[in-house]
């Protein structure tokens, strides 16, 4: 067993394949809301890889860096602030969370999952990155 592998378990087989559809299926539901939103494609593409701002987060340590990256990577905090651009009938506020569970989305489906603090190569998903295989 490698270094941190006890505290990076992962889903695999058809757990693994079945979260990355969930991850292939809210890209595609949310860009077609988007779309039917008929929100700006320019905001659209100014906004889709800001949550992977959160990567800087891994220049001070690990556990930080996953720590940053979850929170802007998890689900609660763009369908909290889709309720709100409901709730609040703000446009705004609606893309934004369109655009960051799109994000969310496509990453899961790449098989970009949830770090642990191991590193950013443990994920959620399984190992991603150079050093995958070993």
């Amino acid at each position: 067993m490698t270094e941190g592998a006890a505290e990076t378990g992962a889903a695999t087989g058809g757990v693994n394949i079945l979260l990355r559809l969930e991850g292939l299926t809210l890209f595609v539901g949310m860009v077609m809301l988007y779309w039917t939103w008929d929100g700006s494609w320019a905001v659209f593409a100014l906004l889709f890889l800001v949550p992977d701002l959160s990567f800087l987060a891994y220049l001070a340590d690990a556990k930080l860096g996953a720590m940053v990256y979850n929170a802007a990577h998890s689900y609660m905090a763009p369908v909290a602030l889709l309720t709100l651009g409901f709730g609040l009938a703000s446009p705004l506020t609606l893309s934004i969370a369109l655009i960051w569970l799109a994000h969310i989305g496509i990453d899961r489906a790449l098989g970009y999952g949830l770090k642990y603090s191991a590193g950013f190569g443990f994920t959620h998903l399984g190992r991603i990155g150079r050093q995958k295989d070993t």
